[in-house]
């Protein structure tokens, strides 16, 4: 039996799966970093940390010159998925060095506040302003401007990668 994505399996009984939702973000919120870096992660997103992510997370560049931020919990997935990859593969060597050059841990604050590192702000060209996006298993930080651009830059209506992308291709 496939599970989807959102889904996830924890055990067993009797012949029969166990399964549980896991954290869905979903929502976009403008915030703006401190002085030091630091950006809030909305109230709205930190309802759906589950307890074993331990208000921690995995910082990588995402796609599109965003950062992603992945509860701790998920990224187990992630690196489970990593570790199936052909490391002798010159491509997905290529992208497991790519994805993970950039990975850092952090950790929610007592005021939920998580640190920026440098490099992926300049990656992502944030300066002042955040557009945070939830991503359903991830979260999405985006310079506003960028993200605004990227979304208009695609030739296809939301109807039609709507159609394209839910009803098949």
């Amino acid at each position: 039996m496939k599970i989807p994505l959102f889904w996830d399996t924890v055990g067993k009984s009797g012949g029969n799966f166990q399964i549980r939702i896991l954290n869905m973000f979903k929502g976009q919120f403008l915030y703006s970093i401190d002085s030091k870096s630091r950006i809030s992660i909305p109230a709205k997103l930190r309802k759906n940390l589950l307890p074993e992510a331990k208000d921690s997370f995995v910082l990588t560049q995402g796609i599109g010159k965003c950062i992603d931020v992945y509860p701790a919990d998920y990224w187990d997935t992630i690196e489970k998925r990593l570790n199936q990859l052909n490391q002798y593969d010159p491509n997905e060597m290529k992208f497991i060095r790519m994805f993970l050059q950039h990975a850092t841990d952090a950790e929610m604050d007592t005021q939920s506040r998580i640190i920026l590192p440098p490099y992926l702000l300049e990656f992502a060209g944030i300066e002042k302003e955040v557009l945070i996006l939830g991503a359903l298993q991830k979260i999405e930080i985006w310079n506003p401007q960028i993200f605004k651009d990227h979304s208009t830059g695609s030739p296809e209506s939301y109807d039609q990668l709507a159609a394209k992308v839910m009803m098949g291709r």
